[in-house]
């Protein structure tokens, strides 16, 4: 398909936040290039959407095609923090109902499309490369695509290329890490699954289950493959990445765990890989826009799995800089202005309540991950 050389708006990165943006800014009428350079049917970590982004789903027209899409309802939390006994959040008494435990690549793949039926161009397994600001205003790009290189320009960007923040990076900001927590997760079937190839059903729980220990805390929720998600979560200096990055060592710890281990003992499950781990610490820019680009979700501000706002900041970023970026178009600055004194905000907030909550556990304040976790306050 032959591809303009210019276009309105070019978005690096065909996340939530990435499209989300096109969303806005196609079914306004602009010409929009999304960038994606995840392959498609990419394996993603799955994640949590709560009950609250289910008004921002509505807003980008794709509520009822993200509720057909086969994820999994979330109804609650179970937590053991701040003691050994769970205790439970029921989502059904909110005003939103249940949230989600989302296939990460469908989720992603389901918004492009929607961005890609209301107008946007959408290229797939391609990544921006260079980015310079054009003599007479805009940006001058080039786009690798597999063996191909394009080059192309554009009267603004946003950047969504998650906690690389590639694009705001090559354009002078600074990226400021806030801490050093790293996750190592691995996927469980059932052992039904395991040699038969069918799901036993036995584990019904949509939940999203949480247990502190000494040197960090547990993640665990089903998805939607029938599989459940393990993950600790640490600092790396509190962690040895060789054992938690093998199947003997993980099973171990995961041994040495209460909930954790009682589910997946109860509901017969056998690790179904190698564990993995990745980067899952507080980062910000230094700022989150310049003159003609805004960056959005992780690439603006990546989270702490704990306070489960990646996915929910993904998309309220990404519609909030599609509509600032249309005010601007149209001649009204100040949209831009807000949306960067909205990140702001939502950043002071994030800090505060991830210090409140990592507070109330106090069962081994004398250690160092939680010691580090009472410093942070803002």
């Amino acid at each position: 398909m032959k591809r303009h050389r210019h276009h309105e708006v070019v978005i690096a990165g065909g996340g939530p936040a990435g499209a989300a943006a096109a969303i806005v800014l196609a079914r306004a009428g602009r010409d929009v290039l999304l960038v994606d350079a995840a392959a498609e049917g990419a394996f993603r970590v799955g994640e949590a959407l709560p009950p609250a982004a289910r008004p921002l789903l509505r807003d980008l027209g794709v509520l009822e095609r993200v509720e057909a899409d086969g994820h999994l309802r979330c109804h609650g939390n179970v937590s053991a923090w701040g003691d050994v006994a769970l205790r439970g959040t029921d989502f059904l008494f909110g005003v939103n109902g249940a949230g989600w435990h989302v296939d990460r690549a469908r989720f992603d793949a389901s918004l492009r499309v929607a961005a890609r039926d209301v107008g946007a161009e959408v290229l797939g397994r391609a990544r921006i490369g260079d980015v310079e600001r054009a003599p007479g205003g805009g940006f001058a790009l080039r786009v690798v695509e597999g063996e191909e290189a394009l080059t192309l320009s554009c009267d603004a960007l946003i950047d969504a290329t998650g906690r690389s923040s590639a694009v705001a990076r090559r354009l002078g900001a600074s990226r400021s890490q806030e801490d050093a927590l790293v996750a190592f997760f691995v996927r469980f079937r059932s052992r039904g699954e395991a040699m038969w190839g069918a799901s036993t059903l036995a584990d019904r729980d949509g939940r999203t289950l949480i247990e502190a220990e000494r040197a960090g805390w547990w993640y665990s929720a089903r998805v939607p493959s029938g599989e459940r998600v393990v993950a600790f979560l640490t600092d790396p200096d509190l962690a040895d990445r060789k054992v938690l990055l093998s199947e003997e060592g993980f099973g171990a710890r995961v041994r040495e765990t209460r909930a954790v281990q009682e589910v997946l003992a109860r509901h017969g499950y056998v690790m179904g890989g190698r564990p993995r781990g990745i980067d899952a610490g507080s980062a910000r820019l230094d700022r989150f826009g310049g003159e003609g680009w805004l960056a959005v979700g992780d690439a603006a501000l990546s989270f702490d799995p704990l306070s489960s706002q990646g996915m929910m900041n993904a998309l309220y970023t990404g519609l909030r800089a599609g509509e600032a970026l249309l005010a601007w178009r149209s001649g009204d600055g100040g949209g831009v202005a807000r949306y960067l004194a909205r990140l702001e905000a939502i950043h002071a907030a994030y800090r505060e309540n991830l210090a409140l909550f990592y507070g109330q556990e106090r069962r081994w304040v004398g250690g160092a991950f939680w010691q580090r976790r009472v410093r942070m306050s803002p």
